[in-house]
């Protein structure tokens, strides 16, 4: 007897119905409450769709770096990073994306699907400008439905609970972690430091 789920029907069979609230939370817009939550967070995590799979990226900045321009557009700014622009490429390919907001010591988190385009719009660019300095690009982002997640993902990881929260010190460092797959001769320690440094002078 097969122990894989692999039609529609045997995964209806297994957990039912959807509860009525969690399909009626669910709109096209950006109600008050919810330009609320994406007004208090400081970290989003992006989803994308290219020739390759999928992908998730981490975005975060000053609570509010994500700019509400009205109830059906967002716009996400660009900050320098490593280059790769895996999710710009994404984009496009497919513009649908995804995000996942966050809210440090919030439980609820709050979800968005929509599709992006990448914008180099000089009034876009000085909505989203931070420390004095212009993104490279931003996202603009046509929200197609969003709504808002429960906490129980959240109560149950102990997410925001200080006394669960993991002593960084216990994990491989980001210099160990590539010296361990790219090459045995790499400087660990001198990456470590240079890191420190671009993290204070390189954010923006």
């Amino acid at each position: 007897m097969s122990t894989t789920i692999d039609t529609l029907e045997q995964l209806q069979a297994l957990y039912g119905e959807a509860h009525e609230r969690s399909l009626r939370k669910e709109i096209t817009y950006l109600s008050e409450p919810y330009q609320a939550l994406v007004a208090a967070s400081p970290f989003v995590v992006l989803a994308t769709h290219g020739p390759d799979g999928l992908d998730c990226s981490p975005r975060g900045d000053a609570p509010g770096f994500v700019r509400i321009v009205d109830e059906r557009t967002l716009l996400l700014p660009d900050r320098p990073g490593n280059n790769r622009i895996d999710s710009l490429r994404n984009i496009i390919h497919d513009p649908h994306v995804a995000l996942l907001f966050l809210i440090p010591g919030v439980g609820e988190s709050f979800r968005v699907n929509g599709r992006a385009s990448i914008s180099l719009d000089p009034e876009l660019l000085a909505l989203c400008e931070a420390q004095g300095k212009l993104p490279r690009s931003v996202l603009r982002i046509s929200v197609d439905t969003c709504y808002f997640q429960c906490s129980k993902a959240a109560v149950r990881s102990g997410l925001w609970d200080a006394e669960r929260h993991v002593e960084r010190t216990s994990l491989p460092s980001a210099g160990e972690i590539l010296k361990a797959v790219m090459d045995p001769s790499f400087d660990a320690q001198a990456y470590e430091r240079e890191l420190q440094e671009r993290l204070k002078t390189r954010l923006y």
